[in-house]
């Protein structure tokens, strides 16, 4: 009866549109004061020990991070420089958008930021270009998904606390798989492109607009290395490294592009502080539901639930992504991933899967949920840069959704593309 209560006041707070980290904790103390086994002081002090978490401060500077290089004008000049390589292609302006949102999605973490950084630039670009506002719009939505795919990804942060595993090893882990959905797009991309008849420039491929491009770019491309080769080479952890980032894209900001002044920092400290309490409401609320959880022994249940209709690895997993993918149409990926880390990382063991491969299966599947209703947070984001409406930019995202899936099942039979730089 517990687990009713806990769930169904949950499902209930969601289904009255109530933010998801309030709907949690909400839930959490009526099942607190319901229940006699626990205790509304055990709760309150779990909102607060949770957050208290050197890894945890990761997330903050990451998205100060992303902040600072979406303000400093980046956007341009990563998209000349993959316009460079593609551009000369039939749907070559596509492909080069969404080059730019794998390179944005390496800096941010975030795939709502990727798409409001690189969509408010592209999108009217690409309208401008001939291409349908639905199909530019719902390509962006769908490529901003990688930016919790590719490292720096807020995501695997959370998962990594909540599985104890190594950030670095799930960083090093989304590489591979991000670079996958981001072919894969941009393969579909091309088919529909040479469908509907977009043509690229028709301009040869130069040496000189290569160098020239590099060199615009050469400070934000720097971004990835320097997190990725710090972390690798021992240098500093993932917590550091998000530091490290915000300094170094404060001073690439101000001082090197000069695309933002001083006057301008107290906006960006402020949209990164309103984004980083969000995400930490979340997270101790999160935490207190999976508490919750613990002690009604839901993990265990699950996992007998589970392994009870298979004892075959493949079906297992098969049946753990159609849940999550459920999940990610109504639940925030922070949530879910704080959530049901606890519940089906002992399934995942129980069938032998790599910690790691099973992290980033996890978040590859939570991302699709940015591109489905009701939640599709990167499809309201988009649908407010290109002002079409939900239902229109819902269904201009289904063949996306299609892709992205088949990548999915790629990476999940495949844990070779997860764990090679391992």
């Amino acid at each position: 009866m517990t687990t009713f209560v806990l769930f169904g006041s949950f499902f209930l707070f969601m289904a009255l549109t109530v933010p998801i980290g309030i709907a949690l904790g909400i839930a959490g103390l009526i099942t607190a004061i319901y229940s006699p086994n626990i205790s509304i002081t055990f709760l309150s002090q779990g909102l607060v020990t949770s957050t208290d978490n050197f890894a945890l401060m990761a997330i903050p500077f990451f998205i100060l991070a992303g902040e600072i290089m979406g303000k400093g004008g980046i956007s341009t000049r990563l998209f000349d420089l993959a316009n460079v390589f593609v551009g000369r292609f039939t749907g070559g302006f596509a492909m080069a958008a969404v080059i730019t949102s794998m390179f944005f999605a390496a800096i941010s973490g975030s795939g709502p930021a990727t798409v409001a950084a690189v969509g408010g630039i592209m999108i009217p670009a690409m309208v401008a270009e001939g291409y349908d506002k639905k199909f530019a719009t719902a390509l962006i939505a769908s490529a901003g998904s990688l930016g919790i795919i590719l490292p720096p990804s807020i995501p695997m942060v959370l998962f990594g606390i909540s599985a104890n595993e190594s950030i670095g090893d799930l960083f090093f882990g989304g590489i591979l798989p991000g670079i996958l959905i981001g072919l894969f797009i941009m393969v579909w991309a091309y088919i529909h492109s040479k469908k509907m008849g977009y043509t690229g420039t028709n301009e040869q491929f130069s040496w000189k607009k290569l160098f020239q491009a590099i060199n615009k770019s050469k400070w934000s491309l720097l971004v990835p290395i320097i997190i990725l080769g710090g972390i690798y080479g021992g240098i500093f952890t993932p917590t550091e490294a998000a530091v490290v980032a915000v300094v170094y894209a404060l001073f690439v900001s101000v001082f090197l592009h000069k695309a933002i002044k001083f006057s301008d920092l107290h906006a960006i400290f402020r949209n990164a502080a309103l984004s980083s309490v969000a995400i930490l409401i979340i997270i101790g609320t999160a935490n207190a539901f999976g508490t919750i959880l613990s002690m009604e022994r839901i993990p265990q249940a699950f996992a007998e639930a589970f392994l009870s209709v298979s004892q075959n690895g493949i079906v297992i997993l098969m049946l753990i992504i159609l849940m999550l993918l459920i999940i990610g149409l109504f639940i925030d990926t922070s949530a879910a991933v704080i959530i049901f880390t606890p519940i089906l990382f002992p399934v995942a063991l129980e069938i032998g899967m790599n910690p790691i491969h099973f992290g980033i299966v996890m978040i590859v599947t939570l991302a699709i949920g940015f591109i489905t209703p009701p939640l599709g947070v990167n499809l309201f984001v988009g649908s407010g840069i290109s002002g079409l409406s939900m239902p229109v930019l819902a269904k201009a995202s289904i063949p996306f959704f299609f892709v992205i899936l088949a990548g999915l099942i790629v990476i999940a039979v495949i844990p070779q593309l997860t764990l090679l730089f391992l």
